[in-house]
Order: structure tokens, then C-alpha cells, then sequence
């Protein structure tokens, strides 16, 4: 890492830039790195900034073991004014102040580097900044999209001249073994306040109370003693939700037996430094004066800045807001140090609206799709690459999968996503900057705007100043809604020569299809793909009308297809024209990287990949989008789908089921075997149980519950068993229905059967 971030600012200075980042993962060594850059530079004079004393003391202590006895080290801050040497570590908060920052001239120094570079923005670092003139500046942070400084209009990116030396997220580091492992478990919070109350507003009071409750603290101690740690003793740091909360769970703990202490923003230096130590020191090390601390107890303190290397256990106690924040705890533990193979990280989840995020934050997925999420937390352990581990309990994970089907305000999430981009590229990012720097997922975006232009036009009031014509919407947004997601390539690589040609003859393109994906185009895809260019694909008659006007290709007698006039004028448009391509490009790409690598010749569908029945449509040529019509069995030729809701809404007390669902006995026996169904009034010689039974292709698509707008494509089935049946219906009068005993093809997999078919049961209530 060092030697590649050397390389990389090497190149940088001899461009002729004189700013950089480096965005390096907590713990992966970015002091270390920095002196290395220096000495390798060449660079005499150093002014290295941190906004605390103890940051200032640890890097001075790195820079030591990389510098010989001739280069002289100093401090500006806490105490200590040693202006006059080749290395200085200042605190912003002194050499901000005129008394120190004139001490030195304004070319006095070669480099100046500003660790925890997010906080540059600040008034403090811009005074330093502003006031010298060093050959070059480095910023270091691990989280330059962090913007607790709340100033509008300051980028970190754009402070360093968009220049990243290297960078390193959580993820790679732990692939290439620079942190130490963690086994993380996702543990369900005590549950203390009745269920009835927990989505009402509770009273500070009320909720304090829960939070420090005895029952809580015996579940915090019963479970960190079961999970353990690695070492010959737990030094552990908690994250709370507030700081009076620290204070009493500390004395809690210590009257259950425990050296704990609370540290919040109000401790002094020395208070800290001593806890610290405390902390890290063994038992033999242990005075009468000086005991060594089980825990550290904090509110928002220990969030970075913060390097004690033996922390071998973390503890969360506070509902996830921020994946950012997230890492930055999880970090405080994942320094490396002799004698610790591991650390436990024990989140305790309870009922709160934001713990979707969890699953962001292990997974490093910043795409917020909510099917992406759930894969994530279904397959536990893949999350995170090397020697980690990541488990939730049943409880938790249904707690997490609840958060993730009401995701609430998605908007901000979305223009959060897109400031980050925008500062970072230093420029309007448009859906394949997105896709291609693993922000959130393009369709995200869509399904909430209905185009990007749409979103452009409501987050940009004065930046962005395009115009479209009506027709020119219409086509962003009929394209957006049908091959935006890469589904199928024909539309897009249609849509890809018509961005430049004005004929295409149909062996070409079947020729060049071939070339480019390896396997012969399909001669009714690619016909139908032309209908839906033409406005088609639509499902009631109102909507054609509105679509079938949008004169993209037509198709002439010599076997050609040919871009119509009136869509070449349009595409003359430059943002037109743009937003068209930005569709292409990334429906091609979602392609390539979602289907194309797991196609298979039969079957135009992957199995365990996501489909709504709009896509089942699409996918099987049907011509209109026929979702409205797809309930519980479809026919279409050939091949039969079955669409399950595993986890049925309940009815009231006065009715057996919700109208439209009665099928409440589908169900998995185990990885081969599937129940199913029919709808009532549907007896086993009816045309609808001919249709399935009769059909030469049988197709099984699952979702969990109405929270999930997709189904599970589980693969094809064969018919084992069927049997007539009857059930009542609404009204209390027995209904024919017939019973079906499938057998897939193929074994489900474990976790995503484990998904659907766990539910989360009523937690007892200690009060």
C-alpha cells in the first residue's frame, strides 16, 4: 500500500499538482505511510496538523521510527511551543492562532500534511491553509465525504484538487490482511417497553430509563462474557447513545464487578491520555493507584482519532445513523498488535428505522438498492473478504430485513449520494458516474424521479439549466422504465448504433451481436425489442397512445431498421443526446456484469437474481407488458409461472384470508420440495390447473412479502403430486382448489430458503 501510494503522489508532484489525498481505511497505516512519502520525497521541512494533542504525540512517534536521530521533532500544542524544528506536529487549534502561525514565514515549510483531512473545510485548517505556501499539501482521512462540519460549499475533494494518491476502503484492506480480523455478531437488544409502544414517540424519560434498565445491562454482560474476546483480558470500548447514558451504564458495570469508565467531550487531555493507558496496560502492570479499565464507556468521542492498538473487544449500544460513523467505530479495534488474533464486535439491534444501514456499512455497498441489502445480509459471512465473520441472530436479522422494507426518506438519501459524487469528481455526475464509482444504484435513482433529467432539474435549480421538449421526456422516460435495468441487450444495442447510424441492416447487427456476446441473437427478442422501441411495451391502451409516438426506429421492406427523422433531430440536442447514451451505457453494463456471466441457453432467467413481472413479460416476448394480469399462474406458451408471496399479509378475525390471497399453504418442505395452491374456486380439472400442469417449461418466482416489489427466480420445477382440495372462501361457502407437490431442478440454496422462511416471533416482555 505504502509503496503504491509513494508511486502514485510521485506521479502526482510531477504533473505539477501540489495538492493530494490520500483516503486510507482506519488502522491500515496512513502516519506510517505519510512519513515514508516524506523520506522517499525527499521533503526537509514538514508541518504534519491534527486537531488533538494525542494524535500529535502518535505521530511524532511513527515519524521516530522512520527518521534517524538527525532529523529533529517537535509539538505546537498542549503545552509545547517547539517552532524551530524540521519535523513539527501542530494541534489546529494553536497554530491557528496568530502568535504561533507567524512564528514561521509562509514558505517556511516543504510539506504540510493534514491528518483527519475532512475536517479541512473547517474555518481553523482554512486560516493554516490559506496562510502558507508549501511545494505540496496531503490530506489524510478515511472518510473525505464525512461533513460534520456542516459548511456549505467547502468540498474535501475539491481542497486537494479532486488528486487521490490511493485509496483504500475497509473491504480491501481486510483482503490484503493490513487490519486485524473481526467476527462481528448482529445481536437482538433486550426488549423492555411493550411492543404496542415502540412505534409511538416515548418520552426521554421513558426511553433513558430502557436504555440503562437492569435487565439491559445483565443482557450486555451475559453477552459480551458468552462472545468473549481475544487476549489475555478484555479491554473493550462501548458507543452510546448519549452521554448520561455512559455515566450511569459505567457505574452499572462497575458495581457488577467491572473497571469501566465514562469519557465523553467534556475530558480533559490528561483524563483521556490516562484512560487510555489505563486501558492498554496489562495486570502485572497494575498499581494500588493505577488500575488497568475493562471498558471505556463514550458518547461520540472515540469516533476517530483514537489509536489504541489493543482494543480487542467493541461494543455498540446505539442504533446505526451513518455507515460512515459505523466503520469509524468498528475501526477503533482493528489495528493489529501482538497477542491479538481477532476482535469481537457485538452491535445490539433494536427496533430502529435506520438498520438497514448496518449491512451498508459491512458491506462497503454504497448502491442503498434494497434487494442488493437483503443479498448482504442473507449471506452473512460473504460480506467481508479474509478472516472476518459477520452473523446476525434470527431476531436481529429480521429487525434488519423490517428496516430494509421501510427505507424512508430515500430523496435525501439520494442527494447525499449525489453531493458526494459531484464533490468528488468535480463535476455533474449523470447515472454511469454513479454505476461506475459505486454509488447508489441508477435504478434507486429512477424509481423515484422517473428520469435523471427530472432529478437533475430538482437538485441543480441553478446549475442546470436544460430544457426538454415534451417529446424528449417522454422517450428519457419510457427508456428509463423498460432498459434502464439490463435485462436484455437488443433495446440498448439497438439504441447504440442509432446514437450515430441512420441505417442498420439486421444480418449486420445479428453479426455483430454474436461477436460481442458469444452466443446467436434471438430472432423474436430482437423483433420484439423493436416493438418495445416503438412504444409497445405498455399495458393498457392509454399508455400506447402516450408512447407509440416517440418515432425511434422503424423497421423498411430491404430488412433494415432505420432511425427515424424526427428522433435523428432530437438526438441533435446535446443533453438530449446525452441522457439517451447515459441509459445505454449503463443498461449495457448491468448486463454484461448482472446476466450475460451467468446465462445459461435455456432459460433467459438466473437463478436467485431478482425479476418483477414486468421483467417476465420483457424477458418472454409477450409484446405489452402483461404484469397486471400475472396473480399467482401465468401461462405464456410453453412455459408457466408461479408468483409467491411466502409470507402472506393477515386477514382480521372475521375472514379467512385477504381478498386475492388465499393460496396461505405455499411452502418449502425443504431445498427440493414446494407446496402449492391453487387459487380457490380453481378445482384440479379446470383449464387454469391445466395450464400449469400442461405447460413444457414450469417456473417458480418468490418474494418474502408485499414489502418486496421483485421475486426470487428459483428455477424450474416438475409436478411430483396433485390433489383435488377445498377451502372456504370469504363468505364462509366451501370452494374447490386443487394441491400441487412440486420438485425443482435445482436444491434451493440454504441461506435464501433460511430468508423466506424465517419470521420474526413475538419477543417475551420482561416488563
Amino acid at each position: 500500500m505504502q509503496v503504491q501510494f509513494i508511486t502514485n503522489l510521485k506521479k502526482i508532484i510531477e504533473s505539477g499538482e501540489k495538492r493530494a489525498l490520500l483516503l486510507s481505511a482506519t488502522g491500515t497505516g496512513k502516519t506510517y505511510a505519510s512519513a515514508f512519502a516524506m523520506r522517499e520525497l525527499g521533503f526537509k521541512k514538514i508541518l504534519f496538523v491534527v486537531h488533538r494533542a494525542q494524535l500529535a504525540e502518535q505521530a511524532m512517534k511513527s515519524y521516530s521510527a522512520v527518521f534517524d536521530d538527525s532529523v529533529s521533532m517537535g509539538m505546537v500544542g498542549a503545552g509545547k511551543h517547539e517552532y524551530d524544528k524540521d519535523i513539527v506536529f501542530a494541534m489546529v487549534e494553536t497554530l491557528n492562532r496568530d502568535q504561533h502561525l507567524f512564528q514561521y514565514n509562509s514558505n517556511t515549510f516543504d510539506c504540510i500534511i493534514l491528518d483527519e483531512a475532512h475536517h479541512s473545510p473547517a474555518n481553523t485548517y482554512q486560516k493554516i491553509m490559506n496562510y502558507f505556501t508549501p511545494k505540496f499539501f496531503l490530506g489524510m482521512t478515511a472518510t473525505p465525504d464525512k461533513r460534520d462540519d456542516h459548511i456549505e460549499g467547502r468540498n474535501v475533494y475539491e481542497l486537494f484538487n479532486y488528486q487521490i494518491a490511493h485509496e483504500i476502503r475497509l473491504q480491501k484492506a481486510m483482503e490484503d490482511h493490513l487490519l486485524c480480523p473481526f467476527h462481528y455478531f448482529g445481536i437482538s437488544d433486550i426488549s423492555v417497553i411493550d411492543e404496542s409502544q415502540t412505534n409511538k414517540k416515548l418520552s426521554p424519560e421513558i426511553r433513558f430509563n430502557y436504555l440503562t434498565s437492569d435487565e439491559r445491562v445483565k443482557h450486555i454482560i451475559e453477552q459480551a462474557n458468552y462472545y468473549g474476546y481475544s487476549g489475555e483480558r478484555v479491554k473493550g470500548v462501548i458507543f452510546c447513545s448519549g452521554i448520561r447514558e455512559s455515566e450511569v451504564l459505567s457505574e452499572k458495570l462497575n458495581q457488577k464487578g467491572f473497571r469501566t469508565i465514562a469519557l465523553n467531550g467534556s475530558a480533559s487531555n490528561e483524563e483521556r491520555t490516562n484512560a487510555f493507558e489505563r486501558l492498554a496496560m496489562s495486570e502485572s502492570e497494575a498499581t494500588n493507584e493505577n488500575q488497568p479499565l475493562d471498558y471505556i464507556l463514550s458518547y461520540d468521542i472515540l469516533n476517530e482519532g483514537v489509536d489504541i492498538v489493543e482494543i480487542n473487544q467493541v461494543i455498540m449500544l446505539r442504533p446505526t445513523q451513518s455507515p460512515i460513523v459505523f466503520i469509524q467505530q468498528l475501526g477503533r479495534g482493528l489495528r493489529k498488535v501482538e497477542g491479538k488474533e481477532f476482535v469481537v464486535v457485538l452491535d445490539f439491534i433494536g427496533n430502529y428505522k435506520n438498520n438497514f444501514m448496518i449491512p451498508i456499512a459491512l458491506s462497503g455497498d454504497r448502491t442503498y438498492n434494497a434487494d442488493t441489502i437483503r443479498k448482504y445480509v442473507i449471506s452473512g459471512n460473504n460480506i467481508i473478504p479474509g478472516e472476518s465473520t459477520v452473523h446476525f441472530d434470527r431476531i436481529a436479522k429480521e429487525k434488519i430485513f423490517e428496516s430494509i422494507d421501510r427505507i424512508r426518506g430515500m430523496r435525501t438519501i439520494i442527494k447525499d449520494s449525489y453531493t458526494s459524487l459531484k464533490n468528488r469528481l468535480g463535476k455533474i455526475p449523470y447515472l454511469l458516474d454513479f454505476y461506475e464509482n459505486g454509488e447508489i444504484d441508477p435504478l434507486v435513482i429512477i424509481k423515484e424521479y422517473k428520469t435523471y433529467y427530472n432529478f437533475l432539474k430538482s437538485v441543480e435549480k441553478a446549475e442546470f439549466k436544460e430544457e426538454f421538449t415534451p417529446q424528449e421526456e417522454l422517450i428519457v422516460e419510457y427508456l428509463s422504465k423498460t432498459v434502464l435495468s439490463g435485462s436484455r441487450p437488443y433495446e440498448l444495442e439497438i439504441l447504440k448504433r442509432f446514437l450515430s447510424l441512420q441505417k442498420v441492416t439486421v444480418e449486420t447487427f445479428q453479426s455483430e451481436f454474436k461477436q460481442t456476446y458469444g452466443y446467436e441473437m434471438d430472432m423474436d427478442s430482437f423483433e420484439n425489442a423493436v416493438d418495445v422501441l416503438q412504444g409497445k411495451f405498455v399495458t393498457k391502451e392509454d399508455e400506447y397512445k402516450k408512447y407509440c409516438h416517440m418515432d425511434i426506429v422503424g423497421q423498411n421492406n430491404s430488412n433494415q431498421l432505420e432511425r427515424l427523422n424526427s428522433y435523428t433531430q432530437r438526438l441533435k440536442h446535446p443533453e438530449f443526446y446525452k441522457h439517451v447514451r447515459d441509459i445505454i451505457e449503463v443498461g449495457l453494463r448491468r448486463y454484461q456484469e448482472k446476466y450475460l456471466v451467468k446465462r445459461q441457453e435455456e432459460t433467459p432467467f438466473i437463478l436467485y437474481e431478482k425479476y418483477s413481472r414486468r421483467d417476465v413479460s420483457l424477458l418472454m416476448n409477450c409484446g405489452k407488458d402483461l404484469s397486471s394480469t400475472m396473480y399467482g399462474m401465468k401461462r405464456i406458451g410453453d412455459d408457466v409461472f408461479i408468483f409467491v408471496t411466502y409470507h402472506k399479509v393477515e386477514s382480521n378475525e372475521d375472514k379467512n384470508y385477504v381478498e386475492g390471497k388465499p393460496d396461505y399453504a405455499d411452502a418449502f418442505e425443504d431445498n427440493l420440495i414446494f407446496r402449492w395452491d391453487s387459487q380457490i374456486g380453481r378445482g384440479i380439472n379446470s383449464s387454469y390447473v391445466a395450464d400449469v400442469v400442461e405447460a413444457k417449461r414450469k417456473h417458480l418466482f418468490v418474494k418474502k412479502s408485499d414489502a418486496e416489489t421483485n421475486f426470487y427466480y428459483m428455477g424450474q420445477f416438475d409436478i411430483m403430486d396433485i390433489q383435488a382440495a377445498s377451502k372456504k372462501d370469504n363468505n364462509g361457502k366451501d370452494r374447490e382448489l386443487t394441491k400441487l407437490k412440486m420438485k425443482m431442478k435445482q436444491p434451493v440454496r440454504d441461506d435464501l430458503l433460511q430468508y423466506l422462511q424465517s419470521s420474526i416471533e413475538k419477543i417475551k416482555q420482561i416488563a
